[in-house]
């Protein structure tokens, strides 16, 4: 087969395979509707295998290296691509990811990830921001990891761009622990950024025989009672991990 008509092959896949997930979500919502504690519990499970599967597909590797935080957690990191978000969820359970407000108009993708509980935040209306924190809290009270990446972009990865403070505003408040992980990938390709069209970029991510995903969780959370000291700190952290991953280590892999 032509390497364009496997690769297009791939891409009807993953395709298929969003659109199961959304799928077994709407119907384990239904069916659980009267057991709440297990219909969480289904998503939960769902929210973490379905990335799975679509790495799986799209034969990424995931190498990673220090300790995964437990839930309750926030933790930030630097933001490459779209595809870390399914690295990060198919480690990390129990957890909800902060996005910008355009992904609820994407396409089966913004109902499903609304449908896994993703907050929203209009980055450019800062009147937006209480709402969002209230959103943050409520996830962490519920027992939920939440993950958030500070740059507010995604970037080509060269460096860690400067870490926007205002949602961290809420664990500055209580001086609470913040997590911090490094993503890296073996090809700067993957990488999504600027101006680059969704369809084929992930149409080129699926000629590539291998991706190599590379997640580094920092040792021990940060903390501080002001915001913008807390996202220098934390980016800080961020860059010596993305330092570390530059130099080829790495730790258990999945596929």
């Amino acid at each position: 087969m032509p390497p364009r008509a496997a690769a297009l092959g791939r891409l009807l896949g993953v395709g298929l395979l969003v659109a199961w997930i959304g799928v077994l979500l709407g119907a384990g919502g239904l069916v659980f509707t009267p057991v709440p504690k297990v219909r969480r519990r289904f998503r939960i499970w769902l929210f973490q295998a379905g990335p799975r599967w679509i790495l799986g597909w799209l034969r990424t590797d995931v190498d990673v290296a220090g300790p995964l935080p437990s839930p309750p957690f926030l933790l930030v990191a630097n933001h490459l691509s779209y595809l870390d978000v399914l690295v990060l969820a198919s480690r990390l359970p129990g957890c909800v990811f902060v996005a910008k407000a355009d992904v609820q108009s994407w396409p089966l993708l913004g109902p499903i990830c609304k449908g896994f509980g993703t907050i929203f935040i209009d980055r450019e209306d800062r009147r937006d921001i209480p709402r969002a924190l209230s959103r943050i809290e409520t996830a962490l009270t519920e027992g939920a990891g939440v993950v958030l990446f500070p740059e507010g972009t995604s970037t080509q990865g060269a460096t860690v761009a400067s870490f926007r403070s205002p949602l961290l505003a809420l664990p500055a408040r209580a001086a609470s622990p913040v997590h911090a992980a490094a993503i890296g990938y073996r090809s700067p390709e993957v990488c999504w950024w600027g101006d680059a069209e969704l369809l084929p970029h992930l149409l080129h991510l699926c000629e590539m025989p291998r991706i190599q995903a590379k997640v580094c969780f920092c040792d021990a959370p940060i903390s501080s009672d002001d915001r913008k000291r807390l996202a220098e700190e934390l980016r800080a952290a961020v860059l010596g991990k993305q330092s570390f991953l530059s130099s080829g280590h790495a730790g258990s892999t999945i596929q």
